[in-house]
C-alpha cells in the first residue's frame, strides 16, 4: 500500500461541504496496519482503526434526534378501589402534566414531551381498581392500573383498606380502614398525596371512621371525631383541554351505622358509605378513587367501590397531525393554534406527521 506523507500540522477543508473518502475493503482485505490507520470495513460497514495491535471499531452512539416539535400533556392514572367496610376510601390515580404552574402532589408542573414525527409513542389509560370485597371485614380495594404516555408514567391509586387494615401505596395513596391510628397509604412525590388515618380513639362497635383516600391536589382527611369517615381528598384543576377540568379526587372514607360516610374529594372521588349503604366509584377517565364501604350493627360488612378510569390528553400543534393506533378510544379538538387529543381507553402507539 503507497504511503504519502502530508508535512502541514493544519490541514482545512472548512470551505467544502463533502465528506472524507476513507480507504475501505472488505475484513479479509485488512492491511497489516500502523497505529492510527483508520478504514472502511465494507463487511460490516463499520469504521475502524488500528491500535497498534488489532483493528477495532469506532464508538457509535445512537444520535439525539432534534424533536419537529413539542407537546403538552396530561397523565391521570385509575383511581384505586374503597376497602370493605369499614374501609378506607381509595387513593387518586397518580397526575402528571406539563400545563399550568403546578402537576400532583404540589410539584412544578413537568417539561412539555419532544415530538419527532414518524416516531411511535407509547399510550395506555389505566382503568381503575375494583372495591375491597370477602368474607367479614374482607380485603383491600386493588390499586388503579398505570397510564402513560411515551416515557411519561403515572401510578394507579393505591387501594383503601379493609377494617383494621393498612392503606395502601399509589399514585396517591389509599385510606386506612377502621383501627384507631392505622395509617393511611402513601402517595408518590409528583404525582399525589397520602391518604388518611383512622381517628384516634375508643369506639363502639359502630364508631369506626376511616380515612380518606388521598388526591392529587391534597391529603385525604383522617376518619373524624365525631365518627363520620374521612373526605377524600381534593384533586387538581388542569385546563389543557382549553377548560378548567378537576381531576384525581380521593375516595372518602367509610363509617359505621348511624353515622355518615366520607364525601370524595373534587376531581371524581367516590362517597364512603356507613351502615350497609352502598359506596360510590370514582369516576370514570378522571382518575377518582372508589368510597369505602360500611359496617351496620357490629355484625356486617360492606364491599368498597370501584376507582374511575384515568384519562391522557396531549395538547400540540395544529400544523401537525396525529395517526391513532386501533387499541385506543380517542377524539381531537381544536383549540386556538392547537390541537387537543384525548384518550379514554386502550393501549396502543401514535405517531404525527
Amino acid at each position: 500500500m503507497a504511503t504519502n506523507k502530508v508535512t502541514t500540522n493544519v490541514i482545512d477543508m472548512s470551505g467544502n461541504t463533502g465528506g472524507l473518502v476513507w480507504a475501505q475493503g472488505t475484513k479479509a482485505q485488512r492491511p497489516a496496519g500502523v497505529a492510527g490507520d483508520l478504514r472502511l470495513n465494507t463487511t460490516d460497514s463499520r469504521l475502524e482503526f488500528y491500535n497498534g495491535s488489532d483493528w477495532k471499531r469506532l464508538s457509535e452512539g445512537a444520535a439525539t434526534p432534534t424533536p419537529d416539535f413539542q407537546a403538552d400533556f396530561l397523565v391521570v392514572a385509575g383511581g384505586g378501589g374503597g376497602g370493605r367496610g369499614t374501609g378506607g376510601g381509595g387513593g387518586a390515580g397518580g397526575l402528571r402534566t406539563s400545563y399550568g404552574s403546578t402537576s400532583g402532589g404540589g410539584s412544578s408542573n413537568e417539561s412539555k414531551a419532544n415530538i419527532s414525527v414518524s416516531t411511535n409513542y407509547t399510550v395506555t389509560v389505566g382503568g381503575g381498581g375494583a372495591g375491597g370485597t370477602g368474607a367479614g371485614s374482607g380485603t383491600a380495594g386493588t390499586n388503579g392500573a398505570n397510564s402513560v404516555f411515551s416515557s411519561v408514567t403515572s401510578t394507579g391509586g393505591g387501594g383503601g383498606a379493609p377494617n383494621n387494615g393498612v392503606g395502601v401505596t399509589g399514585g396517591s395513596g389509599g385510606g386506612s380502614g377502621a383501627t384507631a391510628g392505622t395509617p393511611g397509604g402513601s402517595g408518590i412525590a409528583g404525582q399525589g398525596y397520602n391518604g388518611g388515618e383512622a381517628t384516634v380513639g375508643t369506639f363502639s362497635s359502630n364508631q369506626r371512621p376511616a380515612g380518606g383516600g388521598g388526591g392529587a391536589g391534597g391529603v385525604g382527611q383522617d376518619g373524624q371525631a365525631t365518627y363520620n369517615g374521612g373526605a377524600g381528598g381534593n384533586g387538581l384543576a388542569v385546563s389543557v383541554t382549553g377548560s378548567s377540568v378537576t381531576y384525581a379526587g380521593g375516595g372518602g372514607g367509610g363509617a359505621g351505622s348511624g353515622y355518615t360516610g366520607g364525601t370524595g374529594g373534587s376531581g371524581g372521588g367516590g362517597n364512603g358509605s356507613a351502615g350497609n349503604g352502598t359506596p360510590t366509584a370514582g369516576t370514570a377517565n378522571l382518575g377518582g378513587g372508589g368510597g369505602g364501604g360500611g359496617f351496620l350493627n357490629g355484625v356486617d360488612w360492606y364491599d368498597g367501590a370501584a376507582g374511575g378510569s384515568g384519562i391522557v390528553i396531549l395538547r400540540y400543534p395544529n400544523t401537525y397531525t396525529i395517526s391513532v393506533g386501533a387499541g385506543l378510544t380517542s377524539s381531537t379538538t381544536t383549540d386556538g393554534s392547537d390541537k387537543i387529543t384525548t384518550f379514554t381507553a386502550g393501549s396502543d402507539t401514535v405517531s404525527f406527521s
